[in-house]
């Protein structure tokens, strides 16, 4: 079994100067700057570039570089973070990175600046022993992840693809595992499609029904009819498909109206035995079915919507779980559960895993990391780099 190398950059001390950047979404500026100032000082050509469209907040991004030629391993994730909500509820003022019973405290701590900083401190210490020419380790970070993810990765990944950066597999520090570090490898995502039904009918007075026609007896028919049976039973690489409602609403505050329109607002997280078009085509089938002739009614799906994925790169998922094994003595499940990430867009553009610390606290109050499960996840994605990158031909 390889030897485990010694860390020599602090994953800690990186993490509470993240931490300490207040980087709420989508104002992650300062974080990002801060981040910056760490890649340069170790020789990464650093460029922040910064998205906008209508509508949406402008959003700071950061793409790092070191290195030359393939292979080209590049890291994702987010400095920007949820809302702390009441700071007067948490143990620890939510950004002053504090660290009691060997916990460090803060929002980010886990979701995910502590995977940044892992990785971060990982990369220093194996650039600090590779040999010349070894490849190309790259950073795509932003501050649109946890917002609408409209101005974040997915504009990155075209601009640095448009310059000419070809990348042969991806890490994003996500917090992936349920109890432990090394407990899972996350190689896949099922999908998200979003969408309305809207059923039409006619507003009234409720004391003269017969003068009206109320859409909500229609509406909960047709959610009946979505809910009759699942969409299926899963299989051996995903869990079952599942739609959910989110909300219903007649945008109604009176109590003697009838209203003219009610809407249903669903999810649905769908396998690889689904995409986009086939559950376009079998949401429309069983409501047309469940309406009939006699009942008014649209479907509206959002956009964009996110495809199922999963990713079976040998050098990107054996590796990575050889390197959990070396440091913690177990191999990991790879696992497809979950709800969504950056990965959805960065598998456009080559082989994606999810690796980072465990997700128990993320988005809570008294979010926090484990100080040594810091330094484990550090030494893990060390391993991992120095393997990736051929570690048997650079001297120690």
């Amino acid at each position: 079994m390889p030897s485990i190398p010694s860390p020599i950059s602090d994953p800690v001390a990186i993490l509470r100067d993240l931490i300490t950047a207040p980087s709420v979404t989508p104002d992650a500026g300062e974080a990002i700057a801060r981040l910056a100032r760490i890649l340069e000082a170790a020789g990464f050509d650093c460029e922040t570039v910064t998205f906008s469209a209508p509508g949406t907040p402008d959003v700071v991004n950061l793409y790092a570089r070191i290195g030359q030629g393939a292979p080209h391993l590049t890291f994702g994730g987010h400095v920007d973070v949820v809302p702390p909500g009441d700071a007067a509820g948490w143990r620890h003022d939510p950004f002053s990175a504090a660290i009691e019973d060997g916990r460090l405290y803060g929002r980010g701590a886990v979701d995910m600046k502590g995977g940044i900083a892992a990785f971060v401190a990982a990369a220093l210490d194996h650039l600090a022993t590779r040999r010349p020419g070894a490849g190309t380790l790259s950073f795509l970070i932003t501050g649109d992840e946890e917002g609408p993810s409209i101005n974040g990765t997915v504009k990155l990944l075209r601009w640095a693809h448009d310059r000419g950066e070809r990348f042969d597999a991806a890490i994003v520090g996500e917090p992936t595992n349920p109890q432990a570090v090394g407990d899972a490898i996350k190689v896949g995502r099922r999908g998200s499609l979003s969408g309305t039904v809207t059923v039409t009918g006619r507003q009234g007075h409720v004391a003269y029904p017969h003068l009206a026609e109320n859409p909500i007896p229609g509406l909960i028919r047709l959610m009946g009819a979505l809910l009759a049976e699942p969409l299926d039973a899963g299989n051996e690489r995903f869990q079952p498909s599942n739609l959910e409602f989110v909300s219903v609403d007649v945008g109604n505050p009176a109590w003697n109206v009838i209203p003219g329109k009610a809407r249903a607002r669903f999810n649905i997280r769908f396998n690889d035995r689904w995409s986009r078009p086939t559950l376009d085509a079998w949401l429309r089938a069983r409501l047309a079915a469940a309406a009939g002739d006699g009942l008014a009614w649209t479907l509206a799906l959002e956009t964009p919507s996110s495809d199922s994925f999963l990713t079976v790169d040998p050098r990107l998922v054996d590796g990575l779980g050889a390197a959990i094994e070396t440091v913690t003595g177990h191999r990991p499940e790879l696992s497809t559960g979950g709800g969504t990430s950056d990965a959805r867009f960065i598998k456009d553009y080559c082989p994606v895993v999810e690796f980072g610390l465990v997700g128990q606290t993320m988005h809570q109050v008294d979010e926090h990391v484990p100080v040594a499960d810091l330094v484990t996840l550090t030494a893990i994605y060390r391993v991992f780099l120095d393997g990736f990158f051929d570690g048997a031909d650079r001297t120690a």
